[in-house]
């Protein structure tokens, strides 16, 4: 009996897990020639978000941003995941330390 409440439970708290991590929306942004695309970013307020950054460009930048507190090297030609937690309605910006003349952006959390 003991056994069998606790696959129950074990299968309940892995369909949540697996509903949970469902839920959280993708956008991606792509680093080419020193710029980032799009350079505005609408994402939804009050959730969750993961960002794919791909770097289309043979040498590295780093995403860098003050206002979302995170900072992450891509290296050339690859991608990473940056995941972002709920956001407050408003303008985020971010920039590439690495070439901050071009790479410029911000998200708008609406």
């Amino acid at each position: 009996m003991l056994r069998r409440l606790m696959t129950a439970s074990i299968l309940v708290l892995a369909a949540a897990a697996s509903s949970a991590m469902a839920e959280v929306k993708e956008f991606k942004i792509v680093i080419k020639d020193h710029v980032f695309a799009p350079a505005k970013l609408v994402v939804p307020a009050g959730q969750k978000v993961k960002l794919l950054l791909v770097n289309q460009d043979p040498t590295p930048e780093e995403f860098e941003s003050y206002d979302l507190y995170r900072e992450k090297i891509v290296a050339g030609n690859s991608q990473v995941v940056i995941f972002l937690d709920p956001m407050d309605p408003g303008e985020y910006s971010y920039f590439g330390e690495f070439h901050e003349a071009t790479a410029q952006g911000k998200i708008v959390a609406q």
